[in-house]
């Protein structure tokens, strides 16, 4: 039997459990460092540290709804429980994904609470090579290594910090946090917060800090200003660039206006990391791009290493079931991937695209709404099911209704309707 390595138990790395268990010829070994599924969508009270003294992975604050409706989120082979709200909290999705791989009998499959140490090609620069793979039980401290003839890495992206540098910011005398520790808003208090980014996690947060903080002060560098009546005491304006000279308190703006705050909090991303391959696996990340992929999820010169879920703004759930089906029927050979020079070629082409297009290099992984075109190509070249079109319907709907009402959107209730290819709002 082929055996396919998946690195990580969260959304990502069940879907590519259920299917590899579902392909003839494949056997899965999957390693959680945890002790539950469900990745990013694990709530923990911790901030810095695991019991294992391990960076906590999870960026989930207590309040979080999704942004999403539900009926976009799920699996396409697997709905969400009908009924009751459409945006629902972060431990609805985790007991969805604790009901999905019961359903497919995938616990019985998962080492939990090991972790993964070292990834290493055995023929390093054979397109063909194996993976030795080396594992620790973090419950016995043993280490063991494993030959995998492919690897799937599903180890999330939303669990380091990325953090800017902003000129003088030692000197600051407020509390400064990243999103990723942020849990509840009460420690913000009667303050002044000034919150950087204001993209999901930006803008749920401020909205949520408006009703304990002084003042909100949302610092961004959108294009245009987010077009939605705002509470009375959140302010939008531009990104912060330094602590000014000479205080403790005042930030310099980069429309050269300034604010004054005492407490300051990062929602400005998190970096893609992967600390477990060497070097020899030839995985870099420049400017926020994760090289050398085809498609945003093949190894160009090592094609039996995948990464799934690279890409952003994006229908998650139902995007990795599809990266995952067009990823399976590569591993089997029911469809021939280019060779690596063509592979690279076309990452070349597309980073040129996207320059072309005026997009950040930052941002070539973000999709929005370019993940339809991708997922229907991905899914007609692998010769499998696209994605049902109520769901890219409703997706792009909720994604203008929320820039207009985003303190009000999440009430909404809906329902799609897959066998008229439609939805309807329900409230």
């Amino acid at each position: 039997m082929q055996k396919v390595a998946i690195i990580g138990a969260g959304a990502a790395g069940l879907c590519a459990l259920r299917h590899v268990l579902n392909t003839p010829g494949l056997t899965p070994i999957i390693w959680e460092k945890s002790n539950v599924v469900g990745g990013t969508w694990v709530y923990s009270d911790q901030i810095d540290k695991d019991d294992y003294g391990l960076p906590v992975h999870s960026s989930m604050y207590k309040s979080l709804k999704t942004n999403l409706p539900k009926e976009v989120m799920a699996f396409p082979d697997f709905p969400f429980k009908a009924g009751n709200d459409s945006f629902i909290h972060h431990t609805e999705v985790r007991s969805y994904l604790d009901e999905y791989a019961e359903h497919y009998h995938l616990m019985e499959h998962i080492k939990f609470e090991h972790q993964v140490e070292r990834v290493n090609p055995v023929t390093p620069g054979s397109s063909t090579t194996e993976w030795e793979i080396s594992v620790k039980d973090l419950k016995t401290d043993v280490c063991t290594t494993i030959i995998c003839q492919d690897i799937i890495v599903a180890n999330g992206h939303y669990s380091v910090p990325k953090t800017p540098s902003l000129r003088n910011i030692e000197q600051f005398s407020g509390t400064m946090q990243h999103s990723h520790q942020y849990r509840e808003p009460d420690q913000y208090k009667g303050k002044r917060v000034a919150v950087l980014g204001a993209a999901a996690s930006g803008l749920d947060i401020a909205l949520e800090l408006t009703t304990f903080a002084e003042k909100v002060f949302l610092c961004h560098n959108l294009p245009v200003t987010i077009p939605s009546e705002l509470p009375s005491n959140l302010l939008q304006v531009s990104g912060i660039t330094a602590l000014k000279d000479g205080t403790k308190d005042v930030f310099v703006l980069k429309d050269g206006s300034e604010i004054q705050a005492n407490a300051l909090l990062y929602c400005t991303g998190y970096e893609f990391t992967f600390p477990f391959l060497s070097e020899e696996c030839g995985v870099h990340v420049v400017e926020q791009q994760v090289r050398p992929l085809y498609r945003h999820l093949i190894h160009c010169n090592y094609p039996s290493m995948a990464f799934i879920g690279i890409p952003f703004q994006i229908c998650p759930f139902p995007f990795f079931d599809v990266q995952v089906r067009f990823l399976l029927a590569s591993v089997t050979a029911a469809i021939k991937l280019p060779s690596t020079e063509l592979m690279l070629e076309h990452m070349r082409q597309s980073r040129q695209e996207a320059q072309d297009s005026g997009i950040a290099p930052r941002h070539l992984h973000r999709m929005g709404s370019l993940q339809w075109a991708y997922l229907d190509q991905l899914a007609d070249d692998a010769l499998t099911e696209r994605l049902k079109p109520a769901v890219r319907m409703l997706y792009n709907h909720v994604h203008r209704v929320r820039k207009l009402t985003v303190t009000t959107y999440k009430n909404k209730r809906y329902q799609i309707l897959f066998e008229i290819d439609s939805f309807k709002e329900l409230s």
